[in-house]
């Protein structure tokens, strides 16, 4: 029988330029985690981090030995995989209470995430893993990436800029209902149309905010988690697919086949299907990957995604409202971490005016050369 595991504690740090190591964030993530789960240091026994320099310093100094610890690659694409492998642990009795802790200063260092400039390279946080081979065409940054994938996309299926502007102007509206992020004034589709283009047919609105923050999650077995301080947000369900062969070239089907894969994967686990989902939280480090994201889970058919986010479907009220934080968008880039967050805590009926009414299942799922989805629910 299968081991049911839940998150029980959530934290987070202020976000913005906060002038302090992404260790610093992440210790002061995980404090809040601990106190909002009931926790102690002694009463963790697995420990992942994530971006984090020294999960040994960090382990030290917040009373923390634990069986079972693993530190991931520094790539946003490895937050779904986070979950599943301290779901996978703790089904496996590896351990039985698990702290997962991100820490990003990308904001404070002046990261810009594009090959030869400050912080980290396109082959560290991008999709191509040959950037040497592919710069001399202009492939000097993820941004680049997207926007030729957005580009063939157009040219497939007559996806416009004020569409694509859609995801941008409703995950703005979305973070004005957020206190914690950072771009909460208006944006038009005026607005959007006129900003600059950064890499064309991408303006600068749909580019993620590069941030500072630390998110820290507490996750054990059910038999446990109904003992502690809060209602348990259940894991029905983790799974990824990769994509790695070729992935220095963007993928023909805007890695459709892997999202319906893992998009299935995780509905299966949770006994649920597409229909009991009440809200989604995408990958959004540029916006065409929510139209991406939508296509592959099924959402709308191939090539209609464009006319799907125009129409409202994913604004809060919506048929799907999507990264209803504001998303890397606007609320701030956290590698996936925040809209994790934005999951379990809508589903705890904590977000306020942002909330969606009587949310019971959202998934997080992720479009990158590690495609990856995790499902959450109120319910077993």
């Amino acid at each position: 029988m299968t081991t049911p595991v839940a998150v029980v504690g959530v934290g987070t740090t202020d976000f913005g330029a906060l002038g302090r190591t992404a260790d610093d964030l992440a210790g002061e993530a995980l404090r809040v985690a601990l106190d909002d789960a009931g926790l102690a240091g002694l009463d963790v026994d697995g420990l992942l981090t994530h971006r984090v320099d020294s999960y040994e310093g960090l382990a030290a100094e917040h009373g923390l030995d634990p069986r079972w610890t693993v530190a991931l690659p520094p790539e946003g694409r490895m937050t779904g995989p986070a979950l599943q492998l301290a779901a996978a642990a703790l089904r496996e009795g590896l351990c039985h209470t698990v702290v997962l802790v991100y820490g990003n200063d990308g904001r404070t260092r002046g990261a810009t995430y594009g090959a030869g400039n400050s912080g980290s390279t396109a082959a560290g946080e991008g999709y191509g893993t040959t950037p040497a081979l592919t710069a001399p065409h202009g492939m000097t940054s993820p941004g680049a990436f997207s926007a030729l994938m957005l580009q063939r996309h157009r040219h497939l299926y007559g996806t416009t800029e004020e569409q694509l502007g859609a995801v941008a102007t409703t995950f703005r509206a979305h973070a004005a209902l957020n206190p914690q992020a950072l771009r909460r004034d208006p944006l038009t589709l005026e607005d959007y149309l006129a900003s600059r283009y950064v890499v064309a047919p991408l303006h600068v609105f749909d580019y993620c905010q590069i941030n500072d923050g630390g998110v820290a999650l507490v996750l054990t077995t059910l038999e446990r988690a109904r003992d502690q301080r809060r209602a348990p947000v259940h894991v029905l369900g983790a799974a990824q697919r990769a994509r790695l062969t070729g992935s220095d070239l963007p993928p023909d089907d805007f890695w459709a086949d892997a999202l319906t894969e893992v998009g299935e994967a995780v509905l299966r686990s949770g006994g649920r299907s597409r229909g009991d989902v009440d809200a989604l939280m995408v990958y959004d480090n540029f916006s065409p990957n929510v139209l991406f994201t939508l296509e592959g889970l099924g959402w709308c058919k191939v090539g209609e995604s464009g006319e799907w986010v125009a129409e409202g479907r994913i604004a809060l009220g919506g048929r799907l409202p999507c990264n209803t934080s504001g998303g890397q968008l606007s609320e701030g880039y956290l590698q996936g971490w925040g809209l994790v967050v934005e999951a379990v805590r809508q589903l705890r009926g904590e977000c306020g005016a942002r909330q969606v009414p009587g949310a019971r299942t959202v998934q997080y799922a992720c479009a990158a050369p590690i495609v990856s989805s995790v499902l959450f629910g109120r319910e077993a």
